[in-house]
């Protein structure tokens, strides 16, 4: 389990907005996408948890684990 809330990129009316699992709200919103994946990477990297990058459908189109493999071994 991670440590942190997942961060996901997603699409907003004014660009892309980086929100936390569960946030009702944004945390920061930018005008590129790739402004919005960098800061949720950074996010994500200190928090230990998963970047999921949304496209403009909303679909996850790719997802990055920093600190927490949910592939690894359970035990």
């Amino acid at each position: 389990m991670s440590k942190g809330k997942d961060q996901h990129i997603v699409p907003h009316s004014k660009g892309w907005a980086v929100k936390s699992e569960g946030a009702s709200k944004a945390t920061k919103i930018f005008p590129t996408q790739q402004e919005a994946i960098e800061k949720g990477r950074e996010i994500a990297i200190n928090q230990q948890s998963e970047l999921l990058i949304h496209n403009r459908e909303g679909q996850i189109r790719e997802r990055n684990s920093y600190g927490n493999d949910p592939h690894s071994s359970k035990g």
